[in-house]
């Protein structure tokens, strides 16, 4: 998985995609963003397939590359089976799905292009065959068929005549190119021979570069040894460390196994396998063997018919009965002896039964531990393709959280450095910038007083000569260096060339045979082109109009059927409502007096008269009320006045301290008579 994964980023980094992803970037991905790469690899294969998944609806993308994937002949990993799990997957941006197709679309490119291309040709269109029975609609399929045939022959042909030789356009460029390099190198060689017979010691020098360009050579051979070396130093350095993790995890198993836990382990996986040998083995095997022997009676026995079947049927119920009898039988007697035995019987086909689901628990349990631990090793194995390291546990990645500790303390103290390093820098270029200021202004006053002088342009020119003078014995070493490789590479585009002109020769005369086949060839498919064109847009237009009327007929369809399920239920209402008032007649005409009580019509009458008594009595009751309204708030009002009166004693000097001291003992009974006389009010 991890190699695959590794090619599909490395081409989705390439020319067309430069996706930029690494291995971290690439698995961390969305399902939506891995649905959008996989639509941009087919818009790679198929231009047509060039649409932005956020805007389409995901059943529609899923039908339009499963349609395409099909057309490519793609083959999901599994069986038929896998089919909806494989379309649920696509559906969804499932990883196990979408990696695998990405691996095989990016395998082939160049290849599925192709197909692609051919595709939207050779895909005969299926015409249904009552639509064929018309003869225009016959006469256009039948042309259909024959264009495809003949671009089928026109493009194998084609394929032929690309495969067969070179491209004359391309050899005549090559050709042109290789011309026009030599005479250059011919000039150059030239010109430097006879700049460098002027040098003294010329042919010491070229001895000298020819010993130099050797050395660098070998310099370069030695480097790359070096540099291979190395890597392969760092890997062994690896596979050390993990054969060094490898030990430590060992010994820190054997560290636990101490002799009496090992002989307790033992002790218990001896007498889980002798149970399993001695018990539950023996069992099944006695069960499967009665079973195999029943299917073999079975399977021996001649068929039986209808009267045998009887027969059996009452052979069964009067064992039934016997039975029963038998059971009456052992209930009557009541022995205490064996309603113990059974007793016990229960408990240990309990216990038995018991045994057998914790033996089923511990195999099961066993077997989920030796997947775990599979999966384990397998995730662990990942792990170390991925980085190269193993994961870390216990003390080791305790250790390794302090080394990140003090790797970040360096990492602040770096970071000052730089900041420190920043502000100097920009202090610098501070100093630059006045510097190159200042500069200009003192060029400017030279200039100034060359112009006075009459010598103006005088320290540009120095400048130039100095520089003229350096670049001069620049060119003349890079000459001297040069010389001889340039004699040395004249000689082999002289070869080349010879050898590329007697090549081509005879097949530049067949060339010029099939050049003008060629044209015929495209010419007659331009013109078939131009003819399946006018075909398929007369057959788009019929099938745009069909699709029209089936659209119309299928909206009429759709009113039919709402407006006959609006009449359903219709019906179903006033078939309710029908019933409803039938049983009510029912009710209402019936003799019989619950019957009639059941009735609605009973219901609301009596509800109605009870209502009607109900109204009368509160009639009654407010008129009473208002009778007494008027004598009632007179007496509340004196009462008040009256409680007023009690609450100031002082301002009545003629009542003696006996009649206060008894008006103050009755106000409780006085206040009782205001809230009865008040509530009465109310």
């Amino acid at each position: 998985m991890s190699d695959q994964i590794k090619f599909i980023v490395d081409n989705l980094n390439k020319e067309p995609f430069r996706k930029n992803y690494n291995l971290i970037t690439f698995d961390s991905l969305e399902p939506m963003q891995l649905l959008q790469i996989l639509n941009d690899v087919l818009a790679e294969i198929d231009p047509k397939q060039v649409v932005d998944i956020r805007e389409e609806m995901p059943e529609h993308t899923a039908k339009r590359m499963l349609s395409l994937l099909g057309i490519l002949k793609y083959k999901p990993p599994g069986n038929a089976t896998d089919m909806s799990t494989f379309r649920q997957g696509l559906v969804i941006g499932s990883k196990p799905v979408i990696y695998p197709v990405l691996h095989w679309l990016l395998q082939r490119t160049n290849e599925l292009k192709k197909r692609a291309y051919l595709a939207r040709f050779l895909i005969k269109l299926e015409v249904p065959s009552e639509f064929l029975q018309d003869e225009t609609v016959a006469d256009t399929n039948k042309q259909y068929e024959e264009l495809m045939e003949a671009f089928k022959t026109l493009h194998k042909e084609c394929e032929q005549l690309k495969t067969s030789g070179f491209s004359t356009a391309e050899i005549r460029r090559d050709i042109s190119a290789m011309e026009d390099e030599k005479d250059q190198l011919i000039k150059r060689v030239e010109r430097l021979k006879k700049r460098v017979e002027t040098v003294q010691n010329h042919q010491r020098m070229l001895k000298i570069a020819r010993q130099l360009r050797v050395e660098k050579e070998r310099e370069e051979f030695l480097a790359q040894q070096k540099q291979e070396q190395k890597n392969q130093l760092f890997h062994a350095v690896q596979r050390l460390q993990r054969v060094q993790n490898q030990l430590k995890s060992m010994r820190h198993a054997a560290a636990d196994a101490k002799p009496e836990s090992l002989m307790k382990r033992l002790e218990e996986e001896i007498k889980f396998n002798s149970y399993m040998v001695t018990e539950k083995f023996p069992k099944e095997l006695e069960s499967k063997k009665k079973e195999l022997h029943f299917l073999q009676k079975v399977v021996s026995e001649p068929a039986m018919g209808h009267s045998d079947l009887l027969e059996l049927e009452s052979n069964i119920n009067e064992i039934n009965t016997q039975i029963n009898q038998l059971i009456e039988k052992k209930m009557m007697r009541n022995e205490p002896i064996e309603g113990k035995l059974s007793l016990y019987r229960q408990q240990a086909s309990i216990i038995s039964r018991k045994k057998e689901a914790k033996a089923e628990e511990l195999q099961e349990a066993k077997e989920k531990l030796a997947s775990l631990e599979r999966e384990v090793s397998v995730k662990t194995n990942q792990t170390r393709e991925f980085d190269g390291t193993e994961v870390l546990k216990g003390d080791e990645f305790k250790r390794y959280v302090s080394k990140l500790r003090s790797k970040s303390t360096v990492f602040k103290k770096k970071h000052q450095i730089i900041a420190e390093f920043k502000a100097e820098f920009g202090l610098l270029q501070r100093t630059e910038e006045l510097l190159k200021q200042r500069h200009e202004n003192i060029q400017h006053q030279l200039r100034t007083i060359e112009e006075k002088k009459g010598i103006s342009g005088y320290s540009y020119t120095q400048e130039e000569l100095e520089r003229v003078s350096a670049l001069k014995s620049e060119v003349d070493e890079m000459k001297g260096r040069t010389l001889d490789d340039m004699s040395e590479m004249v000689k082999k585009l002289n070869s080349l060339v010879s050898e590329k002109k007697s090549a081509l020769a005879p097949v530049i005369k067949e060339l010029r045979q099939l050049r003008q086949k060629c044209q015929e060839l495209t010419q007659e498919c331009d013109e078939k082109k131009s003819q399946y064109d006018s075909c398929a847009a007369g057959l788009e237009s019929n099938r745009s109009k069909l699709e029209q009327e089936v659209r119309g007929l299928r909206e009429e369809c759709l009113q039919e059927e709402s407006r006959y399920h609006y009449t359903n239920c219709m019906i179903k209402n006033l078939e309710v409502q029908l019933r409803r008032a039938t049983d009510e007649m029912k009710a209402y005409v019936s003799s019989d007096q619950q019957e009639k009580r059941k009735a609605i019509r009973q219901q609301y009458t009596k509800n109605i008269a009870e209502q009607e008594n109900l109204g009368k009595k509160l009639r009654e009751k407010q008129k009473a009320v208002r009778e007494s309204h008027g004598p009632n708030m007179k007496q509340a009002k004196m009462w008040r006045d009256f409680e007023q009166l009690m609450e100031c004693p002082g301002s009545v000097p003629e009542w003696s301290e006996s009649t206060v001291q008894r008006l103050v003992e009755l106000k409780p009974d006085l206040k009782k008579l205001q809230n009865a006389s008040l509530s009465s009010l109310d």
